[in-house]
């Protein structure tokens, strides 16, 4: 069996050695030519599964992607050929979630602000619009949902109107590419939405860049006119509009789900459809492949108040660090794509384990740590 992987998928190798022969490619740039002897195709966002790649292949039968996305695939395509599809949803939506968290405590740090003191609209409430949700509120933030699809499949949740999420003080864009339909999400934020939202307010988007107009953003950022931007996603990567970069605050290239363990429970999920689909035996767990974080255990003897909370979750994951080398890199050749391949590791707050008195466990558990009961020991001092 001729398995085609995008080299960048981690830990394929150990995970899919045992099912066939292993080919790695650019999922950038592979070809249908590359493709034309593939059983078994595994990609990531960045690579348009359709009919012109498998033009040439005759013998596919399994696609799997290792992201929660799916608008790169054409299913229907897939479909009709009678090759079978998965996808890895929620792989990453603890990373999403973090890089929001961070970013945010980042932000209080500079404009001198209280979380808890804001209401976020979580446009887009599935995996990891829920996962931002459940960090946020556990902060004490009042947080709204926004995602009609889901309001008018029945979801029992509390869902608010796009009119109040234009008057949120914070806004975070968590929805997957949808062109057409009853619902786009193609340009949900054009020129006559982001014309309507102020410089005070925060418009994070780490979902797909075509949800945001990025001219149109351009247009008002030059007067400006925009809100505080955090972009992890951007309108035609990897060739993005860099005359946008002096004006958001926060800018990183679409890495926003890219900790090393979302990365690789992505990979694991792929491995176990895979092993389901050939009716295989699962051998491996991410588990047998991860190793343990470098930081990995602290102790704290104080309330968990904001500034803590920013020194913990830095510990772990500082999101200045990546704004800072996206900055510098885009000006290479190929510095978008560069940045995503050469990624530095960065680990999730649950690799790290916080000792702390019993009534802290609750809100650290929620925010993603692991945590401790510390020992509580008085002190004694001879004089």
């Amino acid at each position: 069996m001729n398995i085609y992987i995008d080299e960048n998928i981690p830990y394929a190798r150990d995970f899919f050695t045992d099912h066939g022969n292993l080919h790695l490619f650019s999922g950038r740039k592979v070809s249908a030519e590359q493709l034309i002897d593939a059983d078994v195709l595994l990609v990531r966002s960045i690579t348009q599964v359709n009919e012109k790649l498998l033009r040439l292949n005759k013998n596919l039968k399994f696609v799997g992607t290792a992201t929660i996305g799916t608008d790169h695939i054409d299913q229907t395509y897939l479909k009709k050929r009678g090759v079978a599809f998965s996808s890895a949803p929620g792989c990453n939506k603890v990373s999403v979630a973090e890089y929001i968290l961070s970013s945010l405590l980042v932000l209080a740090e500079q404009k001198q602000f209280i979380l808890n003191d804001k209401s976020i609209a979580i446009v887009g409430a599935g995996n990891t619009g829920s996962a931002v949700y459940q960090r946020l509120n556990a902060l004490g933030m009042n947080c709204k949902l926004y995602d009609p699809p889901l309001e008018l499949a029945g979801d029992k949740r509390q869902f608010c109107t796009f009119k109040e999420v234009l008057e949120a003080d914070i806004i975070s864009l968590h929805v997957p590419k949808v062109v057409g339909g009853e619902f786009p999400t193609v340009h949900l934020f054009d020129q006559q939405v982001l014309s309507q939202l102020s410089p005070r307010q925060i418009l994070l988007n780490a979902s797909r860049g075509d949800v945001i107009d990025n001219q149109a953003l351009l247009t008002l950022a030059e007067q400006g006119l925009t809100p505080i931007l955090v972009l992890d996603v951007w309108e035609n990567e990897p060739q993005i509009n860099q005359q946008l970069l002096p004006y958001v605050t926060i800018a990183t290239p679409h890495i926003a789900g890219y900790s090393l363990d979302g990365r690789l429970r992505g990979t694991e999920m792929l491995y176990q459809a895979l092993c389901d689909f050939l009716q295989l035996k699962v051998k491996h767990t991410t588990s047998d492949f991860v190793h343990r974080a470098a930081i990995n255990r602290v102790s704290i003897s104080q309330k968990v108040d904001q500034p803590l909370l920013k020194s913990l979750i830095h510990l772990i994951f500082d999101v200045r660090r990546d704004d800072a080398l996206f900055r510098e890199m885009i000006e290479q050749v190929d510095g978008f794509d560069t940045m995503r391949k050469t990624y530095q590791e960065r680990r999730e707050l649950s690799t790290l384990t916080v000792d702390s008195s019993a009534e802290q466990n609750t809100l650290l558990q929620l925010l993603g740590f692991s945590t401790n009961v510390q020992n509580e020991t008085k002190e004694t001092h001879e004089i």
